[in-house]
C-alpha cells in the first residue's frame, strides 16, 4: 500500500526548469471538484443565509475582457470580466443582472451569442490575458435561454479560452480557441470543435503542449473558411511572455479537417508574440493582422521609462499591423502604429494585440491597447480613438474587446479594465457603466482609526482607493463620511496608515518604490519618494508587485520595507538602514532579461511577533526567517513548508507568542492546493491547518481578536472559518457569488467589523461578527 501511495504522489509531482520537484497543475476535474466540495460546504454551513455589506467602491468597475450584443436591438448587451463573472442588461445599461454567481468561476475569457437564435450562450472561462494576477477557468458553459441557466460542456483542461465563434445557421456548431494554462505548459492547447451543442468536443488544430490559438475568425460568406492564430507562450513568475517561434497563422477551408500556415509577407515568428485577427465583414477577401513584432525599433532616448517607471532598455516595434487582400495567401504590412502616438502597447502586447474592422467599410480598422487607435486608410496611419466631444465621458485605458452592431457600425461597445462602456455616434459620445457593475480587483485592503473607519485597498489598474465603511455601494453616500476616492499608492501596494495620523500613508507605486503621503496636505511637498527603493533605476533592487511593509505595532515611526533586503525606519521614513542580508534565494535562473523581467525573489510578507524586535518575514519564493534582534541575525523557519511556495501572508496569535501561521500560494504554478500553515514553537515545526477546504489557492489567513481558535481565511474560492485549529472549516460566502477570490482580509481592532477585498467583486463588509461565535 505505501507503494502504491508513492506511486501515485510521485504522478502528481513533476520537476522546475531547474531540476526541482514541483507540485502538478490543477486538472479541470479536480478543479470541478473543489467547486462541487465548496458547494457541499456551503449547503451544509450554518452562515449558508449569511448577508454581507457591499461597501463599494460605487464608481469603479474592473476589468471587462468580452463584450457582446445584438445586432438591431440596443438593449441587450452581455459583459464579461477577468474575475467579475457575467453581466447582462436588458435597457440599453441602465440596470445590470450579474448571471454567473453560481458558477465555479468568475474567470471569463470569451463569449459568444448563436447569430441564429440569440438566446444560445456559450460562455468561455479563463482570461486569456495572462495578467500576472489571472485567474485559471473550467472550461466551456452553454445557456439556452439568454443566461438564466447555465450547463457545463466540457474543456475543463482548456486552462484559458481567448475566443469562441459559433456557426451562423447551426448553432450547435461551434469552434474554441482554448490558449492553455497560464503558468505551466499543457497538451490540451489548441483549436476545438463541437457539432452537437457541446456534448462532445474534438481537437482540429494542434501544434504542441506549447502553442495555444489566441484568435479565430471566420469568413462571414463561407463558414467553413477559419483563421486561427496560434502562440507560444508561458508567463513565468520572473518573466511576462517571451517571443518564441511557433506564432503561426493557419487557414481551414473544409470546417478544421485540415489546415495550412499562411505566413508570406509575416514577420519571422521568433520574435514576434501574440496575433490578432480580423475580417471584414463587407468584403471577406480583407484581413488584418495585429502583429506583437519584438524586432528592435530604435535605441531608448535618455532618460526614457517604460510604464512601471523603469529604465527603457530596448524599444521595439510593438503593434504592427498587416493586411491580405486575398483570403489570407499573401499579407502586406500597413504600419507601426507606434509611429503615430504611445502609449499603446509597446513590450506587452501580450496582454491587447485586438483588431477590429467596421462591418461596412474595410478600410476603417480599430486596434486595441493601452489607448486605442483607428485608421481610415487601412491602416497606414492611425490616429487616437477616443471621445471627440466635450460632453462625453472619459473612457478607460487598456481595452481588450470591442463589439459593432453590424447593420448600425456607431453603435459601438468597448471593453476594458475600466468596465464596460458605450457609443450610439462612432465614438463621438461614449457613456460609461463603470458604476452598474461592482467588479473591482482588490490585492489588498486595511483600514485607519477614525471614528467610523475608513477602508484602504490596492485596486488592479486604478491605483490605492479609500472609503468609509459605511458605504453601501448603491445606495446615496454619507456626505459627512468619505465617499470611494483615489489614495496615495499604485495598484500594488500594501499599504501602511499611520494609527495616531490617519492622513499619513506609506505605500508603494510599482515593484517596491516606496513612498509616505500626508494625504492632509494640498502641496507638491505632500508625497516623499524614497530613492532609496527605485526599482528599476537601480539595477541591484528587486521588489515585489505588492512588495512587503509594515508599520509596527509597537511604535509607529518604526515602518518595515522590504525588497530582496529588508529595511528599517525608526524616524517615520526621515532615515533608513538595511537590517538582512539577501533573504530570498538569489537564484540567477530565475531573474527574468529587461523587457520582459518581472521583478521577483523578493519579500512578499512582514509581521511583528509578540515584542519589539521578533519579526517574521516571508518571501516570493518560499522563504520564511525569524529575528529575534531586530534583524540582527536570521534564522531561517521553512523547513518543513514546500518549497518554492509564495508566502502570501504571516500572521501571529495575539494569544500565544509561540504561535505563527503562514500562508503560502502556488497558483504561479497552476497548482490550486491551499496550504495554511501553523507553527507553535515560532516556526521550529509546522503542520497543515487546510483541513476540508476546497482546492483553491489560500491567500490570506487572521485570527479572532477575543477567540484564539476561530480563523478566518480567503482563497481563490471564497472565505471561511474555523472553530478547532484549522481541522474542519466552514463557508461564509453567504450572498457572495460562490466563486469569487478573496485576497486579503483584517477585523478592525476597535469596531470588530470583518472587511474582505474580493479581486472581482469589490470590498464588502460584515458588520457583526458576534453572529459567528
Amino acid at each position: 500500500m505505501r507503494t502504491l501511495q508513492l506511486g501515485l504522489l510521485l504522478c502528481l509531482m513533476i520537476l522546475d526548469n531547474s531540476g526541482r520537484l514541483m507540485a502538478q497543475p490543477a486538472s479541470g476535474a479536480q478543479k470541478m471538484a473543489a467547486f462541487n466540495s465548496q458547494q457541499k460546504l456551503l449547503s451544509q454551513s450554518p452562515y449558508k443565509n449569511l448577508q454581507w455589506r457591499l461597501t463599494g467602491p460605487n464608481k469603479t468597475s474592473g476589468r471587462s475582457t468580452d463584450v457582446a450584443g445584438i445586432t438591431g436591438n440596443p438593449n441587450i448587451i452581455y459583459a464579461a470580466f477577468a474575475t467579475g463573472g457575467l453581466w447582462k442588461t436588458t435597457d440599453g445599461g441602465e440596470n445590470w443582472t450579474s448571471l454567473f454567481d453560481k458558477q465555479a468561476t468568475q474567470s471569463i475569457g470569451n463569449i459568444a451569442l448563436a447569430p441564429s437564435n440569440p438566446n444560445i450562450l456559450y460562455v468561455g472561462t479563463g482570461e486569456a490575458n495572462i495578467f500576472r494576477s489571472s485567474l485559471p477557468g473550467v472550461g466551456i458553459y452553454k445557456s439556452m435561454d439568454a443566461g438564466k441557466s447555465f450547463q457545463h460542456i466540457g474543456l475543463e483542461n482548456a486552462g484559458t479560452i481567448s475566443r469562441i465563434i459559433v456557426h451562423p445557421f447551426h448553432p450547435e456548431i461551434v469552434y474554441v480557441a482554448a490558449s492553455g494554462n497560464e503558468w505551466t505548459y499543457n497538451k490540451d492547447r489548441g483549436v476545438y470543435q463541437t457539432t452537437d451543442g457541446g456534448k462532445t468536443w474534438k481537437k482540429i488544430l494542434n501544434e504542441s503542449e506549447k502553442s495555444g490559438c489566441i484568435d479565430l475568425v471566420m469568413d462571414p460568406s463561407d463558414p467553413n473558411t477559419i483563421y486561427a492564430s496560434m502562440w507560444n507562450r508561458i508567463r513565468r513568475r520572473w518573466s511576462d511572455p517571451v517571443p518564441e517561434d511557433g506564432d503561426h497563422i493557419y487557414k481551414s477551408t473544409d470546417g478544421g479537417k485540415t489546415w495550412k500556415v499562411i505566413g508570406d509577407g509575416l514577420p519571422e515568428t521568433k520574435m514576434t508574440g501574440r496575433i490578432g485577427l480580423a475580417i471584414s465583414n463587407s468584403n471577406p477577401n480583407v484581413l488584418y493582422a495585429f502583429v506583437d513584432d519584438h524586432t528592435k525599433k530604435r535605441d531608448p532616448k535618455p532618460g526614457e521609462t517604460d510604464s512601471y517607471e523603469r529604465q527603457v532598455q530596448k524599444v521595439v516595434i510593438g503593434g504592427a499591423i498587416y493586411r491580405s487582400n486575398d483570403k489570407g495567401e499573401h499579407w502586406q504590412k500597413q504600419g507601426e502604429i507606434h509611429d503615430f502616438f504611445k502609449p499603446f502597447s509597446g513590450t506587452y502586447g501580450w496582454v491587447f494585440s485586438q483588431i477590429r474592422v467596421n462591418p461596412k467599410d474595410e478600410n476603417d480598422v480599430y486596434a486595441l491597447g493601452v489607448s486605442m487607435g483607428r485608421s481610415t486608410d487601412a491602416g497606414k496611419t492611425w490616429k487616437m480613438f477616443r471621445p471627440s466631444d466635450r460632453s462625453s465621458e472619459n473612457i478607460h485605458g487598456d481595452n481588450h474587446a470591442l463589439w459593432f452592431d453590424k447593420e448600425n457600425p456607431q453603435r459601438i461597445i468597448l471593453g476594458n479594465d475600466g468596465g464596460v462602456s458605450i457609443t450610439m455616434d462612432g465614438g463621438k459620445i461614449w457613456n460609461n457603466f463603470f458604476d452598474k457593475m461592482p467588479t473591482t480587483q482588490f490585492y489588498t485592503v486595511t483600514y485607519d482609526m477614525e471614528t467610523p473607519f475608513n477602508i484602504f485597498g490596492a485596486v488592479q489598474d486604478e491605483g490605492t482607493m479609500s472609503g468609509n465603511v459605511t458605504n453601501t455601494f448603491g445606495k446615496a453616500q454619507d456626505t459627512t463620511v468619505r465617499e470611494w476616492m483615489m489614495a496615495p499608492g499604485g495598484e500594488g501596494t500594501q499599504i501602511q496608515v499611520d494609527p495616531q495620523n490617519s492622513n499619513l500613508v506609506f505605500s508603494t507605486t510599482y515593484y517596491g518604490r516606496l513612498m509616505r503621503t500626508d494625504m492632509g496636505r494640498k502641496d507638491n511637498k505632500a508625497a516623499q519618494h524614497f530613492p532609496l527603493f527605485d526599482v528599476g533605476r537601480i539595477d541591484s533592487l528587486r521588489g515585489e508587485w505588492l512588495a512587503g511593509t509594515h508599520m509596527s505595532k509597537f511604535d509607529h515611526k518604526v515602518v518595515y520595507h522590504g525588497l530582496q533586503h529588508l529595511y528599517k525606519t525608526s524616524d517615520g521614513g526621515d532615515t533608513w538602514k538595511m537590517i538582512s542580508p539577501d533573504l530570498s534565494g538569489n537564484d540567477p535562473s530565475r531573474m527574468g532579461v529587461y523587457p520582459y523581467l518581472i521583478y521577483h525573489q523578493a519579500i512578499t510578507a512582514i509581521e511583528e511577533g509578540n515584542a519589539a524586535g521578533v519579526l517574521y518575514v516571508g518571501t516570493d519564493d518560499g522563504k520564511v526567517w525569524l529575528t529575534k534582534n531586530d534583524g540582527g541575525t536570521w534564522k531561517e523557519i521553512s523547513n518543513g513548508l514546500p518549497v518554492y511556495k509564495h508566502v502570501a501572508k504571516i500572521t501571529t496569535s495575539a494569544f500565544f507568542p509561540s504561535r505563527v501561521y503562514v500562508t503560502l500560494n502556488d497558483r504561479r504554478q497552476d497548482n490550486n492546493k491551499p496550504y495554511f500553515y501553523q507553527s507553535d514553537d515560532e516556526g521550529a515545526t509546522w503542520k497543515l491547518i487546510s483541513g476540508n477546504l476546497p482546492y483553491a489557492p489560500a491567500n490570506v489567513l487572521i485570527e479572532h481578536p477575543q477567540n484564539s481558535n476561530i480563523l478566518f481565511a480567503g482563497t481563490d474560492m471564497g472565505v471561511y472559518m474555523t472553530k478547532n485549529g484549522g481541522v474542519n472549516w466552514v463557508a461564509l460566502n453567504g450572498n457572495i457569488p460562490a466563486s469569487v477570490a478573496v485576497d486579503d482580509m483584517f477585523i478592525h481592532p476597535r469596531d470588530l467589523k470583518l472587511v474582505i477585498g474580493t479581486y472581482g467583486r469589490g470590498v464588502y463588509v460584515l458588520d457583526d461578527i458576534s453572529i459567528l461565535k
